[in-house]
This record gives structure tokens, C-alpha cells and sequence, in this order.
């Protein structure tokens, strides 16, 4: 991945520009923890870089940058800018291209994100962010006030840093979020989502959860039952938990998972037919918040005679010859009845059994 990277900035500098990886790659180069994209930075302007790459996957002119894709790597390559006047806490209004690595960078978030890599792998650090990284400390570039009024999402990208790296916040940045969080109302629920996503799959989400109770953020974000969360395995089980799908935006499936989830926390997740209903993984996820070992609830499911209605050793067109019926809304009826009995053990699955029970039950 730095390989390419490092291809990437020499052909930039080829055509005599400057480039320079920068962001969440370069910290996590340094901090020894993979990365799955790559940021660069560079004076080339995004019509210069369209003639350096032909390909490009993403065009974003109106915040001078590209994206392209190199061995199913991402790059975002970003024209060194300034940013004037943000529009509702979120984006500049407006943006002007420069030639200044170091003015660039003290237009960003953290100081841990300002430490750059060049073409020779060598690092550079403007801002003397090595040191807050040395010290675990998420620390904002310049007066944290104004950063979080520029773009509030920085609140929560700050929680984040702060959960995934185990890392503290100053004591400026905390007392920043407490005078700025009011600005999280304006922020759109997409956005919001995306950052409490990461928090919550973070190896120490729970903690991440503690500090936004701490800092009063449960309230901003509309997550009322954020002190109910109590097991992090399952995203699906931490928004079931929260009850928010008419506020956030989830998909079709995902809301689905999560009120089948909601049901699955109200019944007995090692009964048969429930199991058989709602399936493993959600009797799984229910059962975690449960504090039901998920081992319990596999050796339950294994143990199930059918685990699907085409595992039944009978057709519709047999039950229906059985009794000498027409096709009608009895036969779903019959089916759940016959799949009580499969599995709870009182009927056997063979053909001729489940025909002699429709016969005795329904003739």
C-alpha cells in the first residue's frame, strides 16, 4: 500500500509538482496500525491532476480534490487550500487553491492528522504533532472553539480518535464539545450515523459510549437509551438497543434486522420455534444483550429437526390431496402447525406421519 502511495506522489512530482501523503496513514504508519485508504496532498490543482490520472473514480472540484483507485487502493489526492467561512457548521463557502504544505495543514482537524510523508519516506511534521501522538492526546489545529464552529462533525471525529487509538482529549478539546455541542442538532443524521457507527464497532466501544454520556452528547444526538448499552458485538444490537430508526437513516434491511432484533429481546432465544422464526444470528444478537452465551443458543439451533419450511419432508399439493381440499389460506395454518410440532419433537419430519396428523386434525 505504501508502495503505491509513494508511486503515486513520483508521478505527481514528475510534472513538478509537490505531494505528500498526509492524514489517518501517516499516524497509523507511525502508531504500527493498518490503514485501508491512503490521503495526499499536493499543490496540483484538481484540472492538473486529471492530466496526471486519467482515471479518476470521484470528482470533487468544489473542494479541490480527486479520488482514484490504484490495486484496489483508494487515494484522495486534495489541492493544497484555504477555507473561508463555513456554511451551516459543515463546509467552506468558499476555498483558495496555495502553494504552502504548511498553510494547508493548519486548516485541518486534529494536529495528529497534520503529520505528512514524502516520496523518500521521510516524515514531516509541521505542527510538532509527534509529540501529541507520543502523549496519546487528541489535541484540534489552533483554537478548538473554532474548529468545532467551522464543522461540528469534528466533535464526534474527535470521540472517535479518542475511542479507537486510546487516546485522551485535552483538556481544551473536552471543554470545547461542552461549550459547542448544541451544533450537533444541525448536523444531518447521515453524518452523525457514519461517526457513532465507528465508535460503536471500536474494540473499546463501551468507552467511547461512557464519553459521550460524560459529555452530555446521549442528549444532542437524540440516543435516550445510550446507558442501556451494555455489549457492543452486534451494531445491529446497539441501534436495536437505541430505538432510533425513525430518526436515523438505516436500509430497508437494516431496519428489518433491528426490529426483528427488538422482538427477538422480548422471547425465550433457546426456544425451538423461535429460533426456527427469527434464526440464529438474530436470537444470537438478542441473546448477547441477554447475556446469553451465544455457544448456548448455537448448540439449541444445531439441535433443531428443521431450520426452514422446504426442510419439511411434505408439499402443499400432498397435504391438500390428503384432505381433499382446493388451494386456500388454511394451508398456512396447517404449515405452522405442522412446524410447532416438527420442533418441538412431538411430530416426526417423515411424510407419512405428517399426513396422518392433517388427516386426524383437520378431516
Amino acid at each position: 500500500m505504501l508502495e503505491e502511495a509513494i508511486y503515486i506522489l513520483k508521478m505527481i512530482e514528475e510534472k513538478g509538482y509537490k505531494a505528500y501523503i498526509v492524514g489517518g496513514f501517516v499516524r497509523n504508519y507511525l502508531l504500527g496500525i493498518e490503514s485501508n485508504d491512503i490521503d495526499i496532498t499536493t499543490n496540483a490543482t484538481p484540472k492538473e491532476l486529471r492530466e496526471i490520472f486519467k482515471k479518476v473514480i470521484i470528482l470533487s472540484d468544489d473542494y479541490g480534490s480527486i479520488t482514484v483507485m490504484k490495486k484496489n487502493v483508494r487515494f484522495e489526492i486534495t489541492t493544497f487550500r484555504k477555507e473561508y467561512k463555513y456554511l451551516d457548521n459543515r463546509r467552506p463557502e468558499k476555498i483558495e487553491y496555495i502553494d504552502s504544505l504548511e498553510e494547508d495543514l493548519k486548516r485541518r482537524d486534529f494536529t495528529i492528522n497534520t503529520i505528512c510523508m514524502d516520496s523518500k519516506g521521510e516524515i514531516i511534521d509541521y505542527l510538532n504533532a509527534k509529540e501529541d501522538l507520543n502523549k496519546k492526546i487528541i489535541k484540534t489545529v489552533g483554537n478548538a472553539n473554532d474548529r468545532f464552529e467551522e464543522d461540528s462533525l469534528r466533535m464526534l471525529r474527535a470521540l472517535r480518535f479518542s475511542t479507537s487509538l486510546n487516546f485522551s482529549l485535552s483538556d481544551e478539546v473536552i471543554n470545547a464539545i461542552l461549550e459547542k455541542k448544541h451544533l450537533l442538532k444541525k448536523l444531518s443524521y447521515h453524518r452523525k450515523k457514519e461517526e457513532l457507527d465507528k465508535i460503536f464497532t471500536s474494540d473499546r466501544a463501551l468507552e467511547g459510549i461512557k464519553l459521550l454520556i460524560d459529555l452530555g452528547l446521549d442528549k444532542e444526538l437524540e440516543l435516550k437509551n445510550l446507558n442501556k448499552v451494555k455489549c457492543t458485538d452486534s451494531l445491529i444490537g446497539v441501534w436495536a438497543i437505541l430505538d432510533v430508526i425513525d430518526i436515523y437513516p438505516f436500509s430497508n434491511h437494516e431496519k428489518d434486522m433491528i426490529e426483528s432484533v427488538q422482538k427477538a429481546l422480548q422471547i425465550n432465544n433457546k426456544d425451538p420455534y423461535n429460533l426456527y422464526k427469527y434464526g440464529l444470528y438474530i436470537n444470537s444478537v438478542a441473546g448477547l444483550i441477554k447475556g446469553i452465551p451465544k455457544k448456548e443458543i448455537a448448540k439449541s439451533y444445531v439441535e433443531l429437526p428443521i431450520t426452514k419450511r422446504s426442510d419439511l419432508q411434505i408439499s402443499s399439493e400432498e397435504i391438500m390431496k390428503e384432505l381433499n381440499k382446493e388451494p386456500g389460506p388454511y394451508l398456512k395454518n396447517i404449515y405452522e402447525e405442522i412446524e410447532k410440532e416438527v420442533l418441538y419433537k412431538r411430530l416426526e419430519n417423515k411424510k407419512e406421519d405428517i399426513l396422518k396428523f392433517c388427516k386426524e386434525r383437520y378431516n
